[in-house]
Formats: structure tokens, C-alpha cells, sequence
């Protein structure tokens, strides 16, 4: 029997790869429910040429445009409760979590409740919940994936030894477009410059978290839940080239490195076929050409979000779902012309710093903080 995919995002750049990946593995796999935010057009002509069973769209106003557009034997859904019903309604094996922000939360959440298998590109549901959502995996006996391409490295390298055996995981990191800028020069760089990312293709919010190394604050708490890490076995490099995605160091001093070329659709389909490993359509790296490595530790003064995310991991409780949804409304403000490249982190920090944290927070108060946070960055 094929494995029966949902993908959450499918319209974004995690979810196009991950329907490329799907068409070359069309014997092992079937795409049962696609969903998308706000992009119907989209969606729609992935239903014309998937079929899934059901479709979804967050935006219950694109409803009757996707109806008439997707097949017949294709079941809408639409509104901002339909990520969670498509999961919920759906005969699955594996979700795709891959709506980028804490947007994908609720709908993870439902798939790990079910004990469906999750392969998480949505790192935001692990910085929010990672509370919450691990131990409800442990016990509805639902496996989490990492895509992301660093915590899908760790994933792998891990399997080279025992969990007791790890003295520290390496996060590597590209530096982004802005590397080797000095700091006031950061400060004002553009949005034309945050979103000219050097080595990965990937979405506008993505590519300005990695112009800010915001991503890499939300990858050391991810890495914090999904490998049950302590704060200080967490280690940032910043690597150019993006051929090493990560590390794991074990306590006899070997380094165990994945390497592949900087395309998502290796992990994607990893995650897919995981345990096993199947040809793909990502290119392999070119040894036949002299290649040099470079690593360098991060440079903490002239990007800042790295410190946030080292003490929202120590933090816990709700620090993690104020950092993300403060982060959130900063990007969108910088995209719309509202602040300066310099205060996506300032906002961010401000609102880590006004919050009145809460350590073992419920669902409830998660999304309180996170409601709280965009509010307060809103008005900054």
C-alpha cells in the first residue's frame, strides 16, 4: 500500500518540493489532502493534477473561486479551522507539516493527537509547543521528522551512535546575504538585500529569518525539543557554502557531518521514505570538482537574534511562542516598509523582555502569549 500524504503548505516552496519529490516516489506514495493559506489558484491546479481526496484553504473568502476550479471528486474545505479538519477527516499515514509559522500549529498538533507521522518543516510548532507537542508524540506513539535541512542532518548523524554517547550538536548556518557586512550596515540594509539569499531558494519570510540568523534562533530551539538537547549542547557555525547541514560531536571526539547539496528535496524525501533511502531528483554534490569548506563561529554583536534563541531554549514555558510570534509581526512590518531591517530583533527582544513569563504554560496560555507579542510589536 502507497503512504497516504497530507501536505500542509503545499503552494509554498517546502510544499512545491515536496510534490516534486512525491511524483518521482508515485509507486510508495498517494497525496490524499493538500492545503494551502492563501493561495488558491495554486492549490487549485495542484488538486487538478494530484486529485487528493480533499483540499483546504485558510481563507474561507477563496472558497467558491477554488470549488469551481479543483475536481469533482475533490472535497473543500475552507475557513481558519479547515487545516485541522482536513487532518482529522482524512484516512492518512504521514503530514507534511510545512505552513510556515505558528499558523501550522493547531493542524500539527491534530495530526500528532491522531499518531500520524509528521515530518516537520513547521520549526514554529516546536518553538511554541515544544512542551507539549513531544510529550503527546511520545505518547500517541507519532513519529516527528525533522525537514528542516540542519535538524534532518542531526536526525541522521544521531543514528551513528547512542543518544548517552552525544557530547554537542553543530547547527550550521550560511550567515545569509549578510555574512560579512559590518553592523550599521546591516542595520539598514534593504528588503531587495535581505531577500538576496546567497545559497537557498525559500520562501520571503524564511529568507529574511536567515538575513537576520532569526532562523537559526528558532533551529536552537528546535533542537532543543526534538532531541530533548540541554542549551549548552547547542552549537551555531556558520558554514558558506551549505554543502555540511549540520553535526553531531560524540564524547569520543568523532564528528559525524551530513553533506548533500542545498536542496530541500533531500530531506523532504527522507522524511517520506524514512527508514528507508530511495534514489531522488535532488542533484548530488560534484566531486570531481576541488571544493573548500569554511566554518566560522557566529558573530553574536552583529547578529543578536542568536543570543535571544539560546535564552528563550533555557527560558522555556512561554518565551519560545512570544520570540516566534514577536519575530512574526516584525518580518511583515519590514516587509511593508513600516520598520527598518535593525528593529525586526529590537522589537523581538523588547517583547521577550515585556512579557510576564510563565514556565509551564497550557495550550491556552501559549496562545495568549503568542495573541499578546503580535499586539505588542504591532504597536512598537
Amino acid at each position: 500500500m502507497p503512504k497516504r500524504v497530507i501536505i500542509l503548505g503545499s503552494t509554498g516552496s517546502i510544499g512545491r518540493s515536496a510534490l516534486d519529490v512525491t511524483q518521482n516516489l508515485s509507486a510508495d506514495v498517494q497525496i490524499v489532502g493538500l492545503a494551502a493559506r492563501t493561495n488558491w489558484e495554486p492549490l487549485a491546479e495542484q488538486a487538478r493534477d494530484f486529485v487528493p481526496q480533499a483540499v483546504c484553504i485558510a481563507e474561507e473568502q477563496h472558497f467558491d473561486d477554488l470549488r469551481k476550479m479543483c475536481p469533482r471528486e475533490t472535497h473543500v474545505i475552507a475557513g481558519p479551522e479547515g487545516l485541522v479538519e482536513l487532518v482529522t477527516m482524512l484516512d492518512a499515514d504521514f503530514v507534511l507539516a510545512g505552513i510556515v509559522g505558528a499558523a501550522g500549529l493547531p493542524a500539527t498538533l491534530a495530526a500528532v493527537e491522531r499518531g500520524l507521522d509528521v515530518g516537520l518543516a513547521n520549526k514554529e510548532s516546536l518553538v511554541v509547543a515544544g512542551a507539549l507537542l513531544m510529550p503527546l508524540a511520545e505518547e500517541r506513539g507519532s513519529t516527528l521528522i525533522p525537514v528542516d535541512s540542519e535538524h534532518s542532518a542531526i536526525f541522521q548523524a544521531l543514528h551513528a551512535g547512542h543518544r548517552d554517547d552525544v557530547r554537542r550538536v553543530h547547527l550550521t548556518a550560511s550567515g545569509g546575504p549578510f555574512r560579512s557586512w559590518p553592523l550599521e550596515r546591516i542595520r539598514a540594509a534593504t528588503l531587495d538585500d535581505a531577500l538576496n539569499h546567497p545559497t537557498w531558494s525559500m520562501g520571503p519570510k524564511i529568507t529574511i529569518d536567515s538575513a537576520t540568523m532569526m532562523n537559526k534562533t528558532l533551529e536552537i530551539i528546535e533542537a532543543h525539543w526534538l532531541f530533548n538537547l540541554p542549551v549548552d549542547q547547542i552549537d551555531v557555525l556558520i558554514h558558506p557554502e551549505s554543502v555540511v547541514h549540520s553535526m553531531v560531536e560524540f564524547n569520543d571526539g568523532s564528528l559525524i557531518a551530513q553533506l548533500g547539496t542545498p536542496d530541500m528535496k533531500t530531506p523532504i524525501q527522507y522524511a517520506l521514505t524514512y527508514p528507508r533511502r530511495v534514489s531522488g531528483i535532488a542533484d548530488a554534490l560534484d566531486w570531481s570538482q576541488a571544493r573548500c569548506l569554511n566554518f566560522e563561529p557566529p558573530d553574536f554583536e552583529r547578529f543578536p537574534a542568536l543570543r535571544l534563541g539560546y535564552e528563550a531554549a533555557q527560558n522555556g514555558g512561554t518565551a519560545g511562542a512570544v520570540l516566534n510570534a514577536a519575530n512574526e509581526i516584525a518580518v511583515e512590518r519590514f516587509r511593508r516598509g513600516e520598520i527598518d531591517f535593525g528593529q525586526i530583533v529590537e522589537f523581538t527582544e523588547l517583547a521577550l523582555t515585556r512579557y510576564a513569563h510563565e514556565e509551564h504554560p497550557t495550550l491556552d496560555a501559549l496562545l495568549e502569549a503568542d495573541a499578546w507579542a503580535r499586539t505588542e510589536v504591532s504597536r512598537c
